[in-house]
């Protein structure tokens, strides 16, 4: 009778199940006809087949012809099997009943077809749970389940075996199924029901989900707002380890104690510490949470957020524990009172309540005057039964609304609350605050502001595939020395390539790629004339927009260079930064490239972005023959860069006695500076410095359209 009472009626309705050969025939047969739909045939078997036989489940899972009907949400069959005499709180070997399939699965129709032929809403399964727990689903059909379940006496305390009862299933996603906690609250529902072995209860659950709604119905229903589970956890416990502020506010403003301390010895505020909660924290604080008490791991909530790396939280936790040590003093007393506090929180969720009860009483003929007489304004809050301990207290808060003595009292300063608590107090202390603009100088112009440095980014597409499907044109295939090395090495050539039959018995190498850029790098000339003869671009740009004439260039490689520029590369193309292939060649001290590239028709002026020249990353790399050779070359000496310093200047800022020694000489025999009609030098303005690389030249019509120059995308970055 106790476990009856405890679980509800568990209904032994299971029927027969097929065991001989012939009832297992034909109960699966009479499946399948239930799946396709044939009712002749199901009509014929149940009247010449064997008694029963539509009641009777196949061996398996314990299925009948009805749990598959309602499965497939299939209401005229379902009504068809009901007329042939179908059973409809017939029980799989699970327990569940087809009006369990159907809300299971949110078939609100075929659940109401059951429900009219009489299906028990009260039988259990196995486990115990009812058929409210198949019903929780958070969509609009299993909410109607629920409802038709309620309407034919579905019982909503109904626990499983494992002691959880169906409000706490459903509170746990609350969030999501808030029409249906309330449904079971508003039926009926125990608002304080504990799951038996944990000893949580709805409250806790739906803080834990955050929803407020839940949280406040159940409260509303009379629910225990300081209850604690078996490890002492409170339901503040689960809405700050959520952040769920909202929630925090509901429950303060039904009395909430929150100086509760779990097992571990956490408070609601080290969780909220813990999960970087700021707002949380300063409110749990305030409303009566120690800031200062230690975990039995011995930490404070503000250690708890310097762990976690919330300075919010720690600041607020700081402002808090100040607070918390000066009113410890002896002799200081909070001017913000607990059951100010407290009251203030209640007029926060009581406030259209208040509103509509105030508006009766208004005296003024404005519609902007909220006044009321004095003994109305404490007639309502005794009618709605506002929390203040006694009289004496009720004749302070009137004091402190009437201080001049009218007899009446303003309800929208009342409901503020900034008459009797502080600002940090209140509601509008946690709204995000405004930012403020900044003051400036003169007409608002900022001061001081950093200097803009547009550096142009180069992003090429990612561009079409090669003739045949091949990658793009920056990706060459690798040449590949397929020989037997057991046969054939460095030392021991074939005498003939006729010899050389390797590729006869050997496996055919996979085919790589490599970028062309890199194989330039590496002095792979043999990739790179295999790809020119298949029509590849000579001057194609890797991802760092520079072609394989300044990798060979910047490594010394003059066979590539020669070649390369034998196959019309561009001598002047620049990559982002606008570097020549003869900059990459002096900066690597590459004589006999740069030698070729100037022969070539380089340009020996070239600037780069910050205005440098090819003889200043010569000078930069100390190497006297390129210096000297673009000297000889008519280098123009005088050019500056965007620090307005010319060869000379460099050649004395990295001061190598040798090449300074040459670039001296040469300054000394220039012809002085033309001078303007003042009398001062003629001194050129500084250049300005682009903030777009203007088109890539390619070489003799090698662009990768067959021809077209292919201009590079820029973008500006700004760096501040």
């Amino acid at each position: 009778m106790k476990d009856l009472a405890r679980h509800g009626p568990h209904i032994d309705t299971r029927m027969p199940v097929a065991t001989t050969r012939l009832e297992q025939l034909q109960i699966i047969k009479l499946l399948q006809c239930v799946r396709l739909e044939d009712r002749p045939q199901i009509e014929k078997m149940t009247m010449q087949g064997i008694p029963s036989l539509i009641n009777y489940s196949e061996p398996n899972q314990g299925e009948s012809v009805l749990h598959l009907a309602a499965v497939t949400n299939n209401e005229e069959l379902v009504k068809f099997l009901l007329g042939l005499g179908a059973h409809p709180n017939v029980q799989d070997f699970e327990g569940r009943t087809p009006v369990m399939r159907a809300a299971e699965y949110g078939h609100d129709t075929t659940m109401e077809v059951l429900a009219k032929a009489g299906a028990d809403m009260k039988i259990v399964d196995k486990n115990g749970r009812g058929i409210l727990f198949y019903c929780i689903c958070p969509t609009q059909r299993h909410t109607h389940c629920l409802e038709i379940a309620l309407q034919h006496g579905a019982p909503v305390n109904n626990k499983a075996h494992d002691g959880k009862p169906v409000l706490t299933v459903a509170c746990s996603t609350a969030t999501e199924n808030e029409e249906m906690c309330i449904k079971l609250l508003e039926k009926g529902a125990d608002p304080n029901i504990k799951h038996e072995l944990m000893g949580t209860t709805p409250l806790m659950e739906a803080a834990g989900a955050g929803s407020a709604a839940v949280v406040r119905c159940i409260l509303q229903k009379g629910g225990d707002v300081n209850a604690v589970d078996r490890k002492g956890h409170h339901a503040a416990h689960r809405a700050a380890t959520g952040g769920f502020f909202d929630v925090l506010k509901v429950m303060a403003a039904f009395g909430a104690d929150f100086n509760q301390v779990a097992s571990d010895g956490n408070t609601p505020i080290h969780y909220a510490a813990r999960g970087g909660h700021d707002s949380c924290c300063k409110f749990l604080a305030q409303r009566g949470c120690p800031p200062k008490l230690k975990n039995s791991d011995g930490m404070t909530p503000r250690a708890i957020a310097k762990e976690a790396g919330s300075k919010a939280s720690g600041k607020e936790l700081r402002k808090a524990e100040n607070a918390y040590a000066k009113y410890s003093k002896p002799g200081m007393k909070n001017p913000n009172a607990p059951w100010m506090v407290f009251l203030y929180d209640w007029c926060v969720e009581r406030q259209d309540d208040l509103i509509a009860e105030f508006s009766k009483l208004y005296t003024g003929d404005d519609e902007k005057d909220y006044k009321v007489n004095k003994e109305d304004f404490i007639q309502v809050l005794k009618r709605l039964k506002a929390p203040i301990p006694d009289d004496d207290h009720m004749k302070k808060l009137v004091t402190e609304h009437d201080k001049t003595r009218e007899g009446v009292i303003d309800t929208k300063v009342f409901l503020s609350g900034k008459q009797f608590l502080s600002k940090t107090y209140l509601m509008s202390s946690y709204e995000p605050k405004s930012k403020k603009k900044k003051k400036g100088g003169k007409k608002g112009r900022k001061k001081g502001g950093k200097t803009k440095i547009y550096v142009p980014i180069c992003t090429l597409p990612e561009g079409p595939r090669m003739p045949g499907g091949a990658p793009p044109a920056h990706l060459i295939p690798r040449a590949t020395h397929w020989t037997d090395t057991g046969r054939f090495d460095r030392d021991h050539p074939p005498q003939h390539p006729l010899q050389d039959d390797s590729w006869w018995y050997l496996q055919h190498p996979q085919k790589t790629y490599i970028n062309i850029s890199e194989a330039a790098k590496l002095g792979d000339i043999e990739s790179l004339k295999q790809a020119f003869q298949n029509n590849y671009p000579v001057d194609t740009r890797d991802k760092y927009f520079k072609t394989p004439l300044m990798c060979a260039a910047a490594h010394g490689h003059i066979e590539i260079t020669k070649y390369l520029l034998e196959m019309g590369a561009s001598v002047n193309a620049v990559d982002n930064f606008r570097w020549t292939p003869l900059h990459h060649a002096c900066h690597g001290g590459q004589v006999d490239v740069v030698t070729t590239l100037v022969s070539a028709g380089a340009d020996i002026d070239a600037q780069t972005m910050n205005g440098a020249t090819p003889l200043m990353r010569a000078i930069e790399c100390s190497n006297e023959p390129i210096v000297s050779f673009l000297i000889e070359q008519g280098v123009n000496m005088r050019k500056e860069n965007k620090k307005e310093h010319n060869a000379l200047d460099t050649a004395k800022e990295w001061a190598d006695p040798r090449v300074l020694s040459i670039v001296q000489a040469k300054f000394d025999s220039l012809p002085a500076p033309k001078k303007k009609k003042g009398g001062r030098a003629a001194k050129k303005s500084p250049a300005t410095r682009p903030q777009t690389v203007p088109p890539i030249p390619y070489g003799k019509g090698d662009g990768p359209d067959g021809g077209k120059k292919e201009e590079a995308k820029i973008h500006k970055v700004t760096f501040e």
